[in-house]
């Protein structure tokens, strides 16, 4: 995948003698931040054990919107407060017009099997997480069918056809100057709700959603749980877990502002020249097993992988799988890493001397 510099980014917006975006960056003291809870009146979402999408999603915004509003330097904007209809062009030109710094917009799974779970962010794009592909594609397909319910969708849309794989070619440059920005916030959002609320962990991940491709501006889209899933509908029907679920995305958003540091587009011309002379260069790996024995780094003995790399760290010898620069294929290195039977694999990071870093930093540093 194409990496992008932030930086270089606001140069050539820059140029514009007066642009949308120059003016969003401007703003150093504050980071604009739209929550958009998904769905809503007519159009309720999925629904399982008793709950409704639009409303679980409404509920959790409001309380990340509710903790946010203490952040002096944080300033909310809803796209809904209430039980109502709105389109998703409607949803992105909310945020467009406030001149936002991020979008984040918050749903819930629903599938035929009740089997099905987990806790899951994406960014825009069509290159979803393999293991997952035809689901990803399901979910995107029936959150993007909301525009049937709309007046005029196929002239607001550009002809756009939810059900139609063509329709979704266009999306691959959609969003790519925004890329790294939006996945630097999709994981602070999987890596808080993971960490410290212990759901089971399905990555971030790319698709294909309408909403995220009208946006300008870093964007992410959660999926909370699969409502069709007995416990993780009970898990939603808590608000004391759906307040939890609520303050771990606000501070992951913090997080998040923490590591972007706005700052003026003066003291941002005056880094660009630095900026282009330095080359970070970071890997990611998977970290598939650990013990006290060494085992030969052979496919037979690890299910079939290969690529495995043994380090020994504090006693422990540890197992990598692969290595990659890009952070999105390395959740496809994940995800086959879990699909041979190590359920417990994580993404570890690297600086260019070899050092472990944590993989936010990893990815900050990639934007500076």
């Amino acid at each position: 995948m194409k990496s992008t510099n932030y930086k270089l980014i606001l140069l050539c917006l820059l140029t514009l003698s007066s642009g949308f975006f120059s003016e969003a960056f401007s703003q150093s003291n504050k980071l604009k931040v739209v929550l958009d809870a998904g769905h809503g009146d007519t159009d309720p979402g999925t629904s399982g054990n008793g709950l409704v999408e639009k409303d679980v999603a409404l509920d959790v915004v409001l309380k990340i919107g509710k903790i946010l509003a203490d952040q002096p330097d944080v300033e909310i904007i809803y796209t809904r407060k209430t039980d109502k209809f709105i389109g998703l062009s409607k949803r992105a030109d909310i945020a467009n017009k406030a001149k936002a710094d991020l979008f984040v917009s918050v749903h819930c799974n629903g599938v035929s099997s009740s089997s099905a779970l987990g806790f899951e962010t994406f960014v825009l794009g069509t290159k979803p997480n393999r293991r997952d592909f035809e689901q990803n594609m399901d979910i995107a397909m029936r959150e993007n069918s909301v525009i049937y319910l709309e007046d005029d969708y196929e002239v607001t849309y550009g002809g756009f056809d939810p059900e139609s794989p063509e329709s979704y070619i266009s999306f691959e440059l959609m969003q790519e100057e925004f890329l790294d920005l939006s996945i630097l916030a999709a994981s602070h959002v999987q890596t808080g709700v993971i960490d410290h609320l212990k759901r089971k962990d399905r990555g971030v991940k790319q698709g294909p959603f309408l909403v995220l491709r009208e946006t300008y501006m870093p964007s992410i889209l959660i999926e909370l749980g699969f409502l069709t899933n007995p416990s993780e509908a009970k898990f939603l029907k808590s608000e004391a877990n759906k307040k939890l679920m609520a303050n771990e995305i606000a501070n992951a958003i913090l997080a998040y502002k923490s590591d972007i540091n706005l700052v003026s587009i003066e003291d941002e011309m005056a880094s660009i020249k630095k900026s282009q002379s330095e080359v970070s260069d970071f890997t990611f790996k998977v970290q598939i097993a650990a013990g006290s024995r060494k085992i030969e780094p052979s496919p037979q003995n690890f299910n079939g992988l290969d690529q495995i790399e043994v380090v020994f760290e504090n006693d422990f010898y540890k197992y990598l799988y692969g290595k990659t620069s890009d952070y999105m294929e390395a959740q496809d290195l994940l995800s086959i890493a879990q699909d041979k039977g190590f359920d417990s694999s994580f993404i570890i990071a690297f600086d260019a001397e070899g050092k472990k870093i944590s993989v936010n930093k990893a990815l900050k540093s990639k934007l500076n």
